[in-house]
């Protein structure tokens, strides 16, 4: 097997000093800073992903892997800048006023992450006005809202509304997500999409980002 191989391995297997030794190791073997990335960080997180989708694993073995991959990139990063790798797009990521729940919002950070994204995240308890500044803020392409509890649910809403009025509506696709949201919620206060799950919600991300 390739050392490429053995990160993408180790990674799903939530391996973070083996992931960094061996990510410090294909670059002083020559191997690109993209490759390593793409092939090896990636991939590994991706296929993560999919189990998790899948119930063949579950969060604790998602955030090891996160956790893995974090480890990597911390290596990598200064020599993807080097030769100007620039991230796939920017998402913005809270959970809305008046919730405190953060596991799902952390879980779809770490798969948008995993597809080479860079994620501002704006934590829990987040007034709409504050995701239309960090998306103004930081040229977001995505402004991705949690909600875990049906009595603040309407608060995605309050975003989906602020950002209509604001000179970025344009500009962002705005996701949601969460325990009592469904499609039809999404349909009738005009969010752009629904996922049901941390991978789906990535999967949907990137492709606005790449549509863009």
């Amino acid at each position: 097997m390739s050392i490429i191989s053995d990160i993408n391995t180790y990674l799903q297997q939530g391996k973070a000093p083996k992931v960094k030794a061996l990510v410090f190791q294909a670059i002083e073997e020559g191997y690109g800073p993209r490759e390593i990335l793409e092939k090896g960080l990636l991939a590994g997180m991706n296929i993560i992903g999919v189990k998790f989708k899948n119930n063949e694993v579950f969060v604790p073995e998602v955030l090891i892997a996160a956790r893995a991959m974090n480890t990597g990139l911390e290596v990598l990063k200064p020599h993807l800048v080097k030769i100007g790798v620039e991230d796939k797009g920017t998402a913005v990521i809270g959970t809305v006023k008046g919730d405190l729940h953060d596991i799902g919002k952390n879980l779809v950070k770490m798969m948008l992450e995993g597809k080479g994204l860079k994620v501002i995240d704006l934590g829990v308890d987040v007034p709409a006005e504050k995701f239309v500044e960090a998306a103004r803020e930081n040229d977001a392409s995505i402004i991705c809202c949690s909600a875990l509890l049906t009595t603040t649910m309407t608060e995605i809403k309050t975003v989906v509304d602020a950002v209509n009025v604001s000179d970025i509506r344009s500009k962002v696709k705005i996701m949601i997500g969460g325990a009592p949201v469904t499609q039809s919620y999404c349909d009738s206060i005009g969010a752009d999409k629904y996922t049901p799950d941390a991978t789906s919600a990535a999967e949907a991300a990137l492709a606005f980002c790449t549509a863009s």
